[in-house]
């Protein structure tokens, strides 16, 4: 059986981190791991943690004070065969773990919808059209929808993924096209987890964006030179 390893970042998520964490456990197995890397909590996320007491969560205590340097450094201590990534605020459908795992079988990267809510999950609304297909990089050019809290991949991407350029804005959509080049990458239309809106969200994830379409076009030029130096590099690497 394949070893899942569970990645998630913390800072000053005592509010939710609990809830998370009680619906991701029962879903693996004794095997797997929950690596939590957290980036300087004042609050009580880290005593949280530690009060679950399960030989399944690993915590670092870092101080980064940078999302992406903190997801590197998580991703880096990786030991399983398949990552799920996980935000620090939402809810895990009890059924994660399984489908994303059988739609695994056929591909290398999964990420899905999400059934986004605020207070009640039971009032919770798609954030993406279910009729429409966002699977592959064009798609995903202009508008990224592919949410780093859904992605599930293969472990030996890692090896085209890390190190996380400096220059990018987020993980997730780096993660996604750099793995579109080396795997198969495929689009889950229906939720696999409730995404939480507060306050204190790190991302706009879903949101209309502030920047102009010039904006836009100079962010993705900066990208496709990001990805292409990669990728000469990988081929440099392998002669």
């Amino acid at each position: 059986m394949e070893m899942i390893s569970v990645c998630m970042t913390t800072y000053n998520g005592e509010l939710f981190i609990e809830e998370q964490l009680s619906s991701i456990l029962p879903q693996l197995s004794h095997n797997d791991e929950i690596l939590i890397s957290d980036d300087g909590s004042t609050d009580k996320t880290i005593d949280i943690i530690k009060s679950i007491e399960d030989s399944r969560i690993k915590l670092f205590q870092n101080s980064f004070k940078n999302v992406i340097l903190n997801f590197e450094f998580v991703l880096g201590e990786v030991s399983g065969d398949v990552i799920f990534l996980s935000d620090q605020d939402d809810i895990w459908y009890p059924n994660k773990v399984k489908d994303s795992l059988k739609l695994l079988l056929n591909n290398d990267l999964i990420f899905t919808n999400l059934n986004v809510f605020t207070t009640e999950i039971s009032k919770g609304k798609l954030m993406y059209d279910p009729q429409r297909n966002y699977q592959g990089i064009y798609r995903n050019f202009l508008k990224n929808h592919c949410v780093g809290a859904t992605l599930v991949f293969k472990s030996y991407l890692l090896k085209y993924v890390l190190p996380i350029p400096q220059k990018i804005e987020m993980h997730d959509m780096w993660i996604f096209f750099i793995s579109s080049f080396y795997g198969r990458t495929n689009y889950h239309k229906l939720p696999l987890i409730y995404y939480r809106r507060h306050g204190a969200n790190v991302s706009n994830t879903g949101g209309k964006t502030t920047n102009s379409f010039l904006k836009i076009l100079q962010i993705r030029l900066r990208w496709i030179l990001v990805l292409l130096s990669r990728i000469v590099r990988i081929i440099i690497n392998k002669k």
